[in-house]
């Protein structure tokens, strides 16, 4: 690839990901969350999880997990209780209050994908599917350390 489709390309992923994240925040605002927990909240609707599932269901590190849950539960959206399994995992499972929450964050949800795509040429049935193999792409790609 040249260097100036590289640049090209790059500095769109980084406007679309900058833009995507501040509308987001946007709209996420008004329920009271900042960007990231809803990802979470979505999880959770699934069920009960342990901070570890989460850390892995949302590409996240544990300890900003951590951190998350405890503002989570804060807000009264969540809560914690030891795993019965293994006294050492907390189990996270959304609260009534987060539960009652659920259909104003799945409507703010589809609100940000659908003004992501809005005035596209594109059909979702091809945006879709390349959207999500460069999201597996960059799910997959080796990381390098850099050292000086």
């Amino acid at each position: 690839m040249k260097f100036e489709d590289a640049s090209k390309l790059n500095d769109a992923i980084r406007a679309v990901g900058i833009r995507h994240r501040a509308l987001a925040g946007s709209l996420l605002l008004p329920l009271g969350l900042y960007p990231g927990q809803e990802v979470l909240l979505l999880e959770l609707d699934h069920g009960p999880r342990s901070q570890a599932q989460l850390a892995a269901a949302s590409g996240c590190e544990p300890p900003t997990i951590t951190h998350s849950v405890r503002k989570l539960e804060a807000a009264g959206l969540v809560s914690r209780r030891p795993s019965a399994d293994d006294a050492r995992l907390s189990i996270v499972e959304l609260s009534d209050q987060g539960k009652s929450l659920l259909p104003r964050l799945k409507a703010a949800w589809q609100q940000l994908a659908e003004q992501t795509v809005a005035g596209l040429h594109t059909p979702l049935d091809v945006l879709l599917p390349v959207t999500l193999d460069l999201a597996n792409n960059l799910r997959h790609a080796p990381t390098t350390e850099h050292t000086s």
